[in-house]
């Protein structure tokens, strides 16, 4: 496992590993960090086809470090918060998937860390908040956007005004997370989700990681058109015909019941631990 400060990074079976590492600070996002964090998310677009953000120690990330943050003019500010914002984008506008496995404290910046990524797993420890409105400040790396599109704007607002805490729970209710894992198998459980991305039709992630969001953005007609052209594109490329030969020769995996999917996963784990 390779170092680059406070950011670790491990490459295994096509899947990239980034952990935030000051456990000290209780991973706290200071510049050294968010320096770190980016050519580990630069070097992941061009080795890897998915990526798993994790925390070391304790939590995940309790937020910006404001140790570090003293007293800066206005443009100042303005230049820090889209810096994170560049940070943040090379992450969500690239071509790899992202995960964040998140357990314990996501606040702040480490829940702008969280809502930047394209699929969130949580543990049952794992609680959310944005207590920068209760400091006197607004949040500044991308929350407006991104979590507010996850939350919506009444939460959010919710979440600032009152200084409301999310637990596991109520985020994935919410619509913040989509898995929500018991104590300690975040990880675990972003792993499997991460050998299914890594294994999708590159055209296919092209499509999710770059015209699903923008469809959002646009009229009915606009997105409808834009769903059209991606359809043309994925289908009619050779990596889709295969795949499709394989479902019809009844040679692809057919979509069954999470019920029927859990218990044919415990059978294959059973079958590993014991040989029969």
């Amino acid at each position: 496992m390779a170092a680059d400060g406070d950011v670790t990074y491990e490459l295994r079976d096509g899947v990239a590993w980034l952990g935030l590492d000051r456990p000290h600070k209780r991973n706290a996002i200071g510049e050294a960090l968010l320096a770190a964090f980016e050519a580990a998310v630069c070097r992941a677009q061009d080795e890897a086809r998915a990526l798993v953000i994790f925390g070391h120690g304790p939590c995940f990330s309790a937020g910006l470090d404001l140790a570090e943050q003293g007293a800066r003019e206005p443009v100042e500010v303005f230049y820090h918060s889209r810096a994170w914002h560049a940070v943040f984008g090379a992450l969500r506008q690239g071509r790899v998937p992202a995960i964040a496995a998140l357990h314990s404290a996501t606040i702040g910046g480490g829940l702008e860390l969280a809502a930047a990524c394209h699929i969130r797993v949580a543990d049952e420890t794992a609680f959310f908040a944005l207590p920068e409105g209760t400091r006197g400040i607004y949040v500044g790396g991308g929350a407006s956007v991104h979590l507010a599109r996850l939350l919506g704007a009444s939460r959010m607002a919710d979440m600032m005004l009152t200084g409301r805490v999310l637990d596991a729970a109520a985020a994935e209710r919410a619509g913040l997370v989509q898995y929500l894992v018991p104590d300690g198998q975040a990880k675990s459980k972003a792993e499997e989700l991460a050998a299914k991305v890594a294994a999708m039709a590159p055209l296919t992630v092209l499509g999710v990681l770059h015209a699903l969001p923008r469809i959002q953005d646009m009229s009915e007609s606009d997105g409808l058109f834009v769903e059209s052209l991606m359809a043309t594109l994925s289908m009619t490329g050779p990596e889709a015909a295969a795949r499709l030969a394989e479902f019809v020769a009844k040679r692809a995996a057919k979509v069954t019941s999470p019920d029927a999917a859990a218990a044919d996963a415990a059978k294959r784990r059973q079958t590993r631990e014991t040989g029969r």
